[in-house]
């Protein structure tokens, strides 16, 4: 896999907004370098298709060993099954649904993630019905003990949440330590905040010196 041709700017050249930069492009090499750094990817809408790179602050993140798990949360996550890295362009396709507020995965976003899961990088997480349909899901990136959450859906209750549950159980078991999920959009929500300098640290800490993959 190439090396990215663009080069991003180290953290202590970041602007204040949350915005770090724009332009480059989704190739895998920029794409893992940009999640290396902690920065991710989002269309700006002026000018429009131009890509901005972002890191939040503070940064919303799920604290593994803080997740509530309520007692209708379980029962819910009765009704599902839970697979993984089955159906990705499905899940992908449910998060792009042109039909949410606030839609931001383009064709080029589909495209450049699905790349990377068939590189192994970008993983998703899927929950079924009963009836062996798709109820719901998340996708994001892996690297070392980091996931950085993208985006989850649900058409059934509760499927997001629960594709959420199995995420953070499965994370506990491989020894994985940090859930990025970008900004916090929930204040009731199980996501916590980290400033920028703390999630910085967070993110050398999940990474190990050893070679990636």
């Amino acid at each position: 896999m190439r090396e990215s041709r663009w080069r991003f700017p180290p953290s202590s050249e970041w602007p204040d907004d949350d915005l770090i930069v724009a332009g480059a492009d989704l190739e895998p090499g920029t794409l893992l370098d940009a999640y290396r750094r902690g920065i991710f990817p989002m269309a700006l809408s002026d000018p429009a298709g131009l890509l901005g790179w972002w890191s939040p602050n503070p940064r919303g993140i799920v604290p593994l060993d803080r997740l509530r798990v309520t007692r209708s949360m379980r029962q819910s996550a009765r009704q599902y099954e839970v697979r993984v890295d089955t159906c990705f362009v499905e899940v992908i396709g449910g998060c792009a649904n042109p039909l949410r507020k606030d839609g931001w995965i383009t064709g080029a976003f589909i495209r450049a993630y699905t790349r990377l899961h068939e590189l192994g990088w970008a993983h998703s997480v899927e929950v079924f019905d009963r009836e062996g349909q798709l109820a719901g899901g998340l996708y994001g990136v892996r690297i070392d003990r980091l996931f950085a959450g993208e985006s989850m859906f649900n058409v059934r209750r509760d499927a997001s949440k629960v594709a959420l549950m199995a995420l953070v159980q499965l994370m506990r078991d491989t020894g994985m330590t940090l859930l990025d999920v970008q900004w916090r959009t929930d204040p009731s929500g199980p996501s916590g905040l980290l400033a920028s300098a703390t999630w910085l640290c967070s993110l050398r800490r999940s990474r190990p010196q050893a070679p990636d993959r």
